[in-house]
């Protein structure tokens, strides 16, 4: 039995940082990767989506380019090579990160399955084979979540994909089906329908990204559909058949009504389920929700003291950023003896569709349900000088604010560099800047963030 200070569990945007901090620290640290050092955002998620995004902002921008007086009259989609781009970033970042951790004096890097075999003890099955038992009193989780798969006829006989395996094609599918239309699920889709595929996206709720204001649902599918890509909603999947040419037909219930579509590949994309099941968290004690999900307080603790679970694994806001700041929040509170925690904190997010849509704070719904006495600022981006110039008006930015107090309760935009406008108002609604102040602003002329004058402005006092 090997003992350590402090035994970190997954290599993702929490516990590598926390891993090299408290080996730094003084404390001697091992750190169990399962997989690729990085994490889901690093090797599934991030990085490697947004390196695709590029790509196929590129080819829109080509279609679309004759609108500005400049015409590509051929271009092709190189899939291999946006593959191989990809795969290039996502080592660079892999390899990077695990040969810094490596050099940290008091940080053991070990890759293998880790299993609770007590309360303070693991064993790992090592990925070179053999087995290491470890122990230590600090013991830190955060082995993130794995793509959900729903229960659907038929379809463990067919070779559908999800936000992982579709990462490893080099080919354009002919028609791509995707079940979810949330991020996941519309990144993909419009990301594959700018490299050529025929995109059918299949939603079970009465509108796609269903957490937004209404108005901002109907515009994303608006936008979409804008690009030919087929969505249905209150529709779900019941049946997959796949004939021996690998053609697959979908048999879908929508609004009440059987039909049948037909396709060459099925995305799924209905959400993602903790990695816990071979953990042996009983063997810990550690308690989990009725979805696997770890319970912590907010200090991120669980039950058992001296454990805690950081990132995705623990539900909530499943972002990168919470990951880190999750990592953040314990670090110093273990090391520096502060006294943070996660009530309040804002959660910011961008889904990177094209345009983006980047939000903080509460929307028109949740203010609605709050019962608060609130005012909503609208402005389209057909208003935004910096949208017209540059020929992309597509999409709108709302903030909810409060009459009495001015402050900014909080915001979304749909639109060029939503998440980059979004971010300028969550500083002013982290300092305590009011929306009358934002309102005579002086901002340089002509950026996105200049239009927020004209957005307040909207507002009589």
């Amino acid at each position: 039995m090997k003992k350590y200070d402090a035994i970190v569990i997954g290599a993702g945007q929490a516990g590598g940082p926390l891993a090299k901090k408290l080996a730094m620290a003084g404390m001697k640290t091992a750190l169990i990767e399962k997989r690729f050092y990085g994490g889901t955002c690093v090797n599934d998620g991030c990085t490697p989506t947004k390196t695709w995004v590029a790509s196929a902002k590129a080819a829109y921008m080509a279609v679309k380019s004759s609108d500005l007086g400049v015409s590509v009259k051929r271009f092709s989609i190189n899939m291999p090579k946006i593959k191989k781009r990809k795969d290039d970033i996502v080592m660079r970042s892999r390899v990077g990160g695990q040969h810094a951790a490596e050099k940290i004096k008091g940080l053991d890097v070990i890759f293998g399955d880790a299993t609770f075999t007590g309360k303070k003890t693991i064993a790992v099955a090592l990925n070179s084979g053999g087995n290491q038992n470890l122990q230590a009193d600090l013991i830190f989780l955060n082995t993130g979540a794995k793509p959900s798969i729903p229960e659907i006829e038929g379809l463990n006989e067919i070779k559908y994909l999800n936000s992982t395996t579709i990462l490893d094609l080099d080919y354009v599918p002919k028609h791509l089906l995707v079940l979810g239309g949330n991020y996941i699920g519309l990144e993909f889709g419009q990301m594959f329908r700018r490299f050529g595929s025929k995109v059918t996206i299949l939603e079970k709720s009465a509108r796609i990204v269903a957490h937004e204001d209404e108005d901002v649902s109907a515009e994303m599918q608006k936008i979409l559909e804008a690009e030919q890509i087929t969505i249905h909603t209150n529709a779900q999947a019941t049946k997959f058949k796949q004939k021996g040419d690998g053609k697959i037909t979908a048999t879908v219930l929508a609004n009440g009504e059987e039909k049948k579509i037909k396709c060459s590949h099925v995305l799924i994309a209905v959400g993602r389920t903790p990695n816990t099941e071979t953990l042996g968290l009983a063997n810990a004690g550690v308690k989990t929700d009725e979805k696997g999900h770890i319970k912590v307080n907010t200090k991120l603790e669980t039950n058992v003291t001296g454990i805690y679970a950081l990132g995705d694994v623990k539900g909530g806001p499943a972002f990168t950023h919470i990951s880190y700041n999750d990592y953040t929040i314990v670090y110093r509170n273990l090391i520096e003896k502060q006294n943070f925690n996660t009530t309040d904190r804002p959660v910011p997010y961008c889904m990177f569709t094209d345009p983006q849509l980047g939000r903080v704070g509460i929307d028109e719904t949740e203010a609605k349900k709050q019962g608060l006495d609130y005012k909503v600022a609208r402005l389209p981006m057909a208003y935004v000088a910096r949208a017209i110039e540059t020929g992309d008006t597509r999409g709108f930015m709302k903030a909810v604010v409060d009459p009495k107090t001015k402050k900014i309760l909080g915001v979304t935009v749909l639109g060029p560099e939503g998440g980059e406008i979004m971010t300028v108002l969550q500083m002013a609604m982290e300092g305590g800047i009011t929306y009358d102040r934002i309102r005579y602003c002086v901002f340089a002329h002509p950026l996105y963030s200049e239009s927020l004058n004209n957005l307040f402005l909207a507002l009589e006092d």
